[in-house]
């Protein structure tokens, strides 16, 4: 099995190299929009819109049992009330067995290309936590450093301001938002660490679900479109991760986050490419990791670089995308204190597979990942994987 995942993934890469880049992209960075923005757009005729995405994988790791599943399925509703207000949902179930309100927001129009914002939105950091639908990034799963250091799907309550400026083709946001979680009530008057090394900021995320909030944070991010076929981000995250009140002796609970992103996507002809690149410097560590006995590091970093070819002609409907994507992060880039490095937590995936796209908003994943760390020996089992994608 192992030599046959293998030589797939060999093949995918080849077969890359191989074409030459005569026809048009799925997506060009300049055009691609996310659901909320679609919704938003008022293209549709109707008051109300409904539509949907979802994800079925397959995921096989060498050498275990292959694991089936309805990853999400999620349900856009928005509702235009008049010319310059408008409502946004998404409603989410997970492995056909959790539902969750992804995002939740009042859009008010200001002015021409000036919104104000006010509910359940998406953090503006990186690419793919905005741009998550199964139909607009490659490969089965999301990029691993989008689930551990920013993480995917990131989201909060909060308010702000979003817009572009056409005469410089800048594109901004600007929120304020309720922080991470760090800590959470053992039930005895005690303290319980969420946050730890394996797996970053993820267990943090309080998803406007009975947010608790003692300082806001601060969100931002320019997005550059002033050159054909390429968009340019810059994301800043900063603040306090937030501790419930009703904890006695809260030293050390509160984690300092200030988190950056650049980001870039590229399109030309039929080649496409996009790079991401996560720093997160966090503060108090060695006080939290004490307090709460994790093993939090005290900066997290990431990056990853994907180049893909559509291998059908410009006049098919259809597209076919090979691509390969070569990704590293690290969630303990630096620790503080007695805390000791692990390096199991510095990690490497390569990423090759085939998107194909049978008709707009629908697409058909597969693809090999090889993963490693930095522990001596091979240790982590690399995976093949399945995947359908809808979006309309």
């Amino acid at each position: 099995m192992k030599k046959i995942t293998s030589l797939l993934a060999i093949c995918f890469t080849v077969a890359a190299f191989g074409q030459t880049a005569t026809d048009s992209i799925m997506l060009d960075p300049q055009q691609q929009l996310n659901s909320a923005q679609r919704i938003l757009s008022g293209n549709y005729g109707s008051a109300v819109t409904v539509g949907a995405y979802g994800e079925m994988t397959y995921n096989q790791p060498e050498g275990k049992n292959g694991e089936l599943d309805v990853q999400r399925l999620v349900l856009l509703l928005g509702y235009r009330f008049n010319d310059k207000t408008q409502f946004f949902t998404e409603i989410e179930f997970e492995h056909v067995e959790e539902v969750f309100v992804e995002q939740a927001f009042v859009n008010y129009s200001v002015a021409n290309n000036t919104n104000l914002r006010g509910g359940l939105m998406l953090i503006p950091m990186g690419i793919v936590n905005e741009y998550h639908e199964p139909t607009t990034f490659n490969g089965v799963e999301r990029p691993a450093m989008d689930n551990v250091i920013v993480p995917t799907t990131w989201r909060e309550l909060g308010v702000g301001v979003s817009g572009k400026l056409n005469s410089a083709s800048l594109g901004y946001q600007a929120y304020i938002f309720n922080g991470f979680r760090s800590t959470m009530s053992d039930g005895a008057g005690g303290l319980t660490g969420v946050l730890k090394g394996s797996n970053g900021l993820r267990s943090g995320r309080q998803k406007g679900i009975k947010s608790t909030v003692d300082s806001p944070t601060f969100s931002t991010k320019l997005e550059y479109y002033g050159l054909p076929g390429l968009r340019l981000g810059l994301s800043g995250y900063f603040g306090k991760t937030q501790a419930d009140d009703d904890i006695e002796g809260l030293d050390g609970a509160n984690v300092g986050i200030s988190m950056v992103g650049l980001d870039a996507r590229y399109a030309y002809n039929r080649f496409t490419a996009r790079g991401q690149f996560i720093h997160a410097s966090l503060s108090d560590t060695e006080e939290y990791n004490t307090a709460t006995g994790k093993d939090l590091g005290s900066a997290m970093q990431g990056f990853y670089v994907e180049g893909a070819y559509n291998l059908l002609p410009r006049s098919n409907e259809q597209k076919l995308f090979v691509f390969t994507r070569y990704e590293q992060y690290d969630t303990h880039n630096s620790t503080d204190g007695a805390l000791v490095r692990n390096d199991a937590y510095n990690r490497t995936d390569i990423t090759s597979g085939l998107s194909y796209h049978i008709a707009p908003g629908v697409v058909l994943k597969g693809d090999y990942q090889f993963r490693d760390n930095a522990l001596s020996g091979d240790n982590v089992d690399n995976q093949l994987n399945f995947g359908i994608g809808v979006w309309f």
